[in-house]
């Protein structure tokens, strides 16, 4: 993970696809060890199995794509770090033998193209931008209104490109399995678009937009792991450890991250009232009827609407959208103050220029950390373990606590702790005909934006169904 900044970067350049067939196989042989071992190659703790449903659906696509049919968009859920490789192993591996099992005549090699988040390659390294650029991958800034480049190369690849194109609608992982956070309009936008570039050319290959939902369970669940995790979380807190009694399991654990969540709540509410002069209520006023939980949530999005105010300030951006579209403006803002696209070459910048960008980019840096903080938290809701009070909820609420106090005590942000062997089950969804909505709007531009406004909401149902 990125190192605290303390000097200007240069620009962020766009990373030009460079397909290698040779470095795709390559990677896809690795995969059952990636899966396994991606991080920590001695932590016994990555994938050990992945399941698919309705993978026959996706063999179809591919076949109906490689006759010329049609052009469709894969939209998957990105809970984890780990589903891009989960989503390779479903296309290179589950889809070609679900097709020779169905009788299903491919023509060629299953793949994709993807997006990627541009900061990827920030905390991964440079190594992972080349890779990806010839496996398939084309670099997006999320928080650009217009990233011209990624858009026009994606546009590209959807329309005419040898493959499909792969795209997380949701802009980036929540971390919770079994919540999909608010999408993003883009892959709607997209399938428009390709629709009327195919019109444009007189082609009537039909445009499809296919969910694919991925959800992670643990092999075993990791009872003594999460004890663990959850006394580090309280030690590194400044809390005295709560020692496992004996009772409902379950409720002990619940009540362990209550009690912890409610700690850290508070500690930071102070934080920020006592250091960032922010006007925060010691008690939030409710209903007698609001319980516990719905109060927790309350100050939580009460917090993070703070933290963002914070940086906001900062960089002069105004306080408008959900909390993952301030989350993106304020990456983009702090982006042009750290990787500075308006100076030829840092390096013949005078010592003064140089002092003050320097300046600029560590305090850009700093600031950025408010964001951050708040990215973690965007999807929990006030009833995420109540609903099902599994180890797989506890361990993911115990992981994004751990991320927090991560980026709070650390320069860098640590891999996290892995808390056992996982099974990944992916569903693959019923298509979405693009070319039929746009017809159906009969070329009205308001018809069009409800119609685009309708994709997204319907693709949201569609994914949330699939894990729910």
């Amino acid at each position: 993970m990125p190192r605290s900044i303390h000097s200007t970067q240069p620009p962020l350049r766009f990373i030009p696809l460079r397909f290698n067939r040779l470095i795709l196989q390559i990677t896809q042989w690795l995969l059952p060890i990636l899966l396994r071992f991606r991080t920590r190659p001695w932590l016994p703790a990555g994938i050990v199995n992945i399941e698919a449903k309705n993978t026959e659906v996706l063999a179809e696509l591919y076949q109906q794509f490689q006759s010329g049919k049609i052009r469709f968009l894969i939209a998957f859920r990105h809970p984890e770090v780990e589903d891009p490789l989960c989503m390779l192993y479903l296309l290179s591996r589950i889809v070609p033998k679900v097709a020779r099992q169905q009788g299903i005549k491919l023509k060629y090699r299953v793949h994709s193209y993807f997006l990627y988040d541009r900061g990827m390659t920030l905390w991964a390294g440079d190594w992972l931008g080349k890779l990806f650029s010839r496996i398939g991958g084309v670099p997006v800034r999320r928080g650009r209104r217009l990233d011209r480049k990624a858009i026009q190369t994606a546009r590209e690849l959807f329309a005419n490109g040898k493959f499909p194109i792969a795209v997380a609608p949701e802009g980036g992982t929540n971390g919770l399995s079994s919540i999909v956070s608010p999408l993003e309009p883009g892959v709607s936008q997209m399938g428009f678009w390709c629709v009327e570039d195919l019109q444009k050319a007189n082609r009537s290959e039909t445009v499809v937009i296919v969910p694919i939902a991925i959800q992670y369970r643990y092999a075993e669940p990791p009872w003594s792991k999460l004890d663990w995790l959850l006394s580090k979380l309280e030690t590194d807190s400044g809390l005295p450890i709560q020692e496992i009694a004996q009772g409902d399991q379950e409720q002990i654990y619940y009540e362990r991250i209550c009690r912890l969540a409610e700690y850290l709540i508070t500690e930071m509410e102070e934080f920020y009232r006592r250091f960032y002069h922010q006007d925060i209520p010691k008690t939030i006023s409710t209903d007698e009827s609001t319980n516990s939980n719905q109060i927790l949530i309350d100050r939580l999005h009460h917090l993070m609407n703070i933290a963002l105010q914070v940086a906001e300030e900062y960089f002069g951006l105004q306080s408008q959208g959900t909390f993952i579209d301030r989350c993106r403006r304020l990456e983009e803002a702090g982006w042009n103050y750290i990787y500075r696209e308006d100076l030829a070459d840092i390096n013949t910048l005078s010592p003064l220029k140089r002092g003050l960008a320097d300046w600029i980019a560590e305090e850009a840096d700093l600031r950025m950390r408010h964001m951050r903080l708040v990215e973690s938290f965007v999807a929990v809701t006030a009833t995420y373990i109540q609903e099902q009070s599994t180890a797989e909820r506890f361990a993911e609420i115990a992981l994004l606590m751990f991320d927090m106090l991560s980026r709070i005590k650390d320069t860098t942000l640590p891999g996290r702790p892995r808390l056992g062997w996982k099974e990944a089950q992916i569903t693959v969804g019923e298509p979405i005909s693009v070319t039929e909505r746009l017809a159906s709007s009969q070329g009205d531009r308001h018809a069009v934006r409800q119609a685009m406004s309708d994709l997204t909401k319907d693709l949201q149902v569609a994914l949330q169904k699939m894990i729910s």
